[in-house]
């Protein structure tokens, strides 16, 4: 016998009670998918869908794909969490008439980590960055694999000398979880340092997404020369 959710606590009726805020990540995803399967309602599926991929840090990173093969998930319920998360993360980015100027790691990182710090594949990209520091451009260079992206200082620089950037950030994302840049991470920070230097760009600084976390190179050199 299936449990009889009383009308006071279903989903709708607590938001309108409470606000969003009070209910919790499965009664958000139970409203976002509307209805339920034939095997229970919107909260019970919703409760499947968040075990099936892990909770709600799962359900980020969760592809279209994936989300589709979860029983009574379909493509329209994984379409419309796709869209829900996608505008989540969009809501947590600064768009602005004008330019906004990150001038340190940790306003770039903000600026970074919603979009790309949760994504399951590394995905390289740099901030165009004008004389001034301000925001030019973002853009993807190359996506890779589970572990590793492979990218040409010649893409890199490509992008920044079209957008007439004066400096550029690098970044990348570690679907591991864990910030802490590889030998491989520095020796490309190397190269891509070297290219700049040519081609008359300045290579600010590398940050490594993971999740809510980064880690800046510049920081790491700063917090080296202090400690020694």
């Amino acid at each position: 016998m299936k449990d009889v959710v009383e009308p006071y606590e279903r989903p709708r009726e607590k938001l309108a009670r409470v606000g969003a805020g009070g209910l919790g990540d499965n009664e958000l995803l139970a409203l976002v998918l509307g209805t339920g399967s034939r095997t229970g309602d919107a909260l019970a599926l919703a409760n499947i869908l968040l075990q099936s991929v892990g909770g709600l840090h799962g359900l980020v990173r969760a592809d279209f794909g994936e989300l589709q093969r979860v029983a009574g998930v379909g493509t329209a319920r994984g379409a419309q969490i796709v869209a829900a998360v996608e505008l989540g993360r969009r809501t947590l980015l600064r768009r602005g008439t004008a330019r906004p100027r990150l001038s340190t790691p940790r306003d770039l990182a903000r600026h970074l980590l919603p979009q790309y710090g949760a994504l399951a594949v590394e995905h390289f990209g740099i901030v165009m960055l004008d004389t001034k520091h301000r925001v030019l451009r973002i853009k993807i260079v190359s996506i890779g694999s589970l572990d590793t992206t492979v990218v040409h200082p010649r893409e890199v620089f490509r992008e920044a000398a079209a957008a007439s950037a004066a400096a550029i950030v690098l970044f990348h994302n570690h679907p591991s979880g864990d910030p802490t840049p590889s030998k491989d991470d520095l020796l490309l920070t190397a190269r891509m340092v070297r290219a700049g230097e040519v081609m008359g760009i300045d290579v600010v600084d590398h940050l490594i997404l993971a999740d809510q976390r980064y880690y800046s190179l510049v920081e790491s050199r700063h917090e080296d020369v202090a400690a020694g």
